[in-house]
Parts: structure tokens; sequence; C-alpha cells
């Protein structure tokens, strides 16, 4: 990819680049400020499907980030946009929470347990053995397999919990059917959200603190990627891997400029 300079559109990972266990990270707020400022387009991505974008509009406020929910691209968003675009008007049983529930409605599909063209599986505190075997009984009856997100683990207070991915597993195990999965590291949801801001690979960036989901799909997107060291991504972690991102930051305090943006103005 080309140099900084030549980008005018951005992605961004929500945890572990601008927050971190609910509060702000250093240079997040001025990053998005002076994003605005220059008119850049941007979209903030997480991974996450429990949530709809009005949802974490409002946490990331709690956490001093002025994130309007037209801002935020989750993998519930980019699942629903998938499938509208695979079958218009398709039915889904789901297993998730408002996020994708929500998304897929927006999108025109219809929820049922009876013969859908598709078993829709997202993230969810509240897994359901009998949602679960519904789900599987349904996909041996020929319904797609479609998940939101690969994630295995989840992060709480207590210590990491069972994902999406977790679950996936569990009725692949039971099927022997694959899902398809559009989460990162997935390319489909980064060119999903460079679509709906009108942004083209080689003028995007994407900011990430994973190099298994952000770095590689930012990648294999044809974006400018840049790996921040707040999240989970040290410099071991880094030579683990045989590809590398064009930049490692310390964090995104390191892109914001140190000369306030002032509009030219006639």
């Amino acid at each position: 990819m080309g140099n900084r300079d030549e980008i005018e559109c951005w992605l961004t990972d929500m945890d572990g680049v601008l927050v971190h266990e609910n509060k702000a990270l250093p240079g997040a707020a001025d990053l998005l400020r002076q994003w605005r400022d220059k008119g850049n387009p941007f979209l903030v991505l997480t991974n996450n499907s429990i949530f709809t974008p009005r949802d974490l509009s409002a946490r990331l406020r709690s956490s001093g980030l002025d994130v309007p929910e037209e801002f935020l691209w989750t993998s519930a968003l980019a699942t629903a946009d998938f499938l509208r675009s695979q079958m218009p008007g398709g039915s889904a049983f789901v297993i998730g929470e408002a996020g994708i529930t929500t998304a897929l409605h927006e999108a025109g599909f219809i929820m049922t347990e009876s013969d859908p063209d598709y078993v829709v599986v997202g993230e969810t505190r509240n897994y359901s053995f009998d949602a679960i075997t519904k789900a599987i009984r349904l996909i041996g009856a020929g319904s797609r397999f479609i998940v939101t997100n690969p994630d295995a683990t989840g992060p709480s207070a207590d210590g990491p919990m069972p994902a999406t991915g977790a679950v996936a597993a569990l009725i692949t195990k039971a099927t022997g059917r694959e899902p398809y999965i559009v989460g990162k590291p997935n390319p489909m949801m980064f060119r999903s959200a460079m679509n709906k801001i009108g942004a083209h690979s080689e003028n995007t960036a994407m900011i990430g603190d994973r190099m298994d989901t952000d770095i590689i799909a930012g990648i294999e997107a044809g974006l400018h990627t840049i790996l921040v060291l707040t999240g989970i991504s040290d410099n071991a972690e880094i030579e683990r891997y045989p590809f590398r991102p064009d930049e490692v930051l310390g964090g995104v305090v390191e892109l914001v400029d140190t000369e306030p943006y002032t509009a030219d103005i006639d």
C-alpha cells in the first residue's frame, strides 16, 4: 500500500483501539474529531453482533466518545447486508440478540422456525440448548448456515466466556456443516463497510489491534493497515505471523495531528 498521506477514508476497530474496558483510549476522541473536521469518511467496526448501532453509540458516549450510529458497522449489519444481496426478502432462524435480529428485520428478512432459508448464529449472552437443537435440525433439513463472526471467546470481568465461534463449532460438529462467516477476518466485512461510505481500497486505511482478524482482513481487502499496541497484540505477537501491517503504532494518539486543523475560508 501507499503511504498514509494518500489515505482519505478510515476504518477502525473499536475494542483495543478506541476503547478499553469502557474507557476511551488516549487520542481516540481527538482522532474522531479530526476525521469529522476534515470530512474524512470513516466507520467504527466491531465483530460484536449483540448490540444495535444505537446501543453501541450510547455505550461509546458513556466512554467519552461521540460516534453517531451511522458511523458504526457491526458484523450483524454486514451479515444482514450480505444476506439481502444473496436472497432479498429471505427468511431466517436466528440465534442472537437485538443487533442481528434488528439488522435482519431492517434488511427485509422474515424470522421463522419453519423451513427458513438461513440459520444465522450471532453473539448472545443466553445461548439456549433448545435453540441450538432447533438450529442443528434446520441445518440438517437444508437451511444454509451463516455465522456473524468467528470469535471463539469474548471478554468478561471474570475471564473469557464462550462466544459465537464456539457455539458455531458445536453446531458444525453436530451437523458436519461448516458455516459461512461474514465478520472479520473475512474481508467481506471491510468491503461492505467501504461500500457504505463510498470508499476505495487504494485510499482507505484500517486500524486494528489484532493480527489474526483486523490486519489479515485489511491486507486481503487491499487496505493500508495500521496495528496499534493498545489491544491484545504486542511485538512478539507480530513476529508469529508471516505477514506485516504497513505500520505499527503505540496507539491512535500517534495519528492525531499536532497542529489543529482549520478549514480554508475564502
